[in-house]
């Protein structure tokens, strides 16, 4: 693969707390998982470097606690990184560190770059604007002032994610979980992003809510050839979903490769151990 990566992360590193003379230097030996004993400092990311290469699906997988939902909170600026870089391949920001531009370009980069879907469709979503609300919120932010248009490509997308017309008008908190799911992508995807964040998308859903919304995410890759980083603590997602994974533990990436490969022939102690539960 001799293309650029559309996102490049390097040295991705973000803690809660100060650290202590005992943990300061990342000394591994004297933390407990990822937590210092010592002053309560938490590790929650630890030099994550990885790329992103275009139309790919990235699944990065963990439990709880790994860190996985910290570093999708850091790439698509709801938290500060402590430390870091990550390039996106594109003309506008192209060379710069996102994480060093300022807050107008980072709201800029959320606008027309990304994409993301919570795990909550919550903190995606205005419970209470109806689901075009909503879609029309994000599209005037990326600076679209066409009410028609805005409703035109609102229903294109409602109706790409098979969320019936005539509830466009309605609230998503009216929606069952699998529903809001479904209009935070329409949401998600209505600037044309060439990249798209996706953390927990199916946790607490029914299991064929989830497969709908899993094959309208493959779905939408084929056809858009977006590039997606999908999160989950659970290997089936991405078996389904991911092109190469990426496996958290206690802040680090512990293991990565094609996806086939790492579940065939994991070499961690820790991936094996997720793989054989899966069996």
């Amino acid at each position: 693969m001799h293309e650029e990566p559309i996102l490049r992360v390097r040295n991705l590193h973000k803690q809660f707390g100060p650290g202590c003379e005992h943990c300061q230097q990342g000394n591994a030996e004297a933390l407990e998982k990822n937590y210092c004993p010592h002053c309560g400092t938490v590790y929650a990311c630890r030099d994550i470097s990885f790329d992103l290469f275009p139309g790919e699906i990235l699944g990065i997988v963990g439990e709880s606690g790994s860190g996985k939902s910290t570093m999708m909170q850091c790439l698509y600026f709801d938290a500060a990184v402590t430390a870091g870089e990550a390039y996106i391949n594109d003309s506008e920001l192209h060379g710069q560190n996102v994480f060093g531009l300022s807050s107008q370009q980072q709201r800029y980069t959320r606008n027309y770059r990304y994409g993301m879907v919570y795990q909550n469709p919550v903190h995606g979503l205005k419970m209470d604007f109806s689901s075009v609300g909503n879609i029309a919120e994000k599209l005037i932010a990326a600076g679209n002032r066409h009410v028609n248009e805005m409703e035109a490509i609102s229903k294109t997308l409602l109706d790409n994610v098979h969320i019936p017309l005539f509830r466009m008008k309605e609230e998503p908190r009216n929606f069952s979980g699998g529903m809001q799911q479904r209009v935070q992508i329409a949401k998600a995807l209505s600037n044309n992003p060439p990249i798209l964040f996706l953390d927990e998308v199916t946790t607490g859903l029914d299991l064929s809510v989830q497969a709908n919304v899993l094959d309208l995410i493959k779905k939408i890759q084929r056809e858009l050839g977006i590039s997606m980083i999908v999160v989950s603590h659970d290997l089936a997602v991405i078996r389904m979903l991911a092109d190469r994974t990426v496996v958290m533990l206690n802040g680090s990436i512990i293991e990565e490769g094609l996806t086939d490969q790492i579940l065939e022939d994991p070499q961690h102690a820790y991936t094996q151990q997720l793989v054989y539960s899966l069996l």
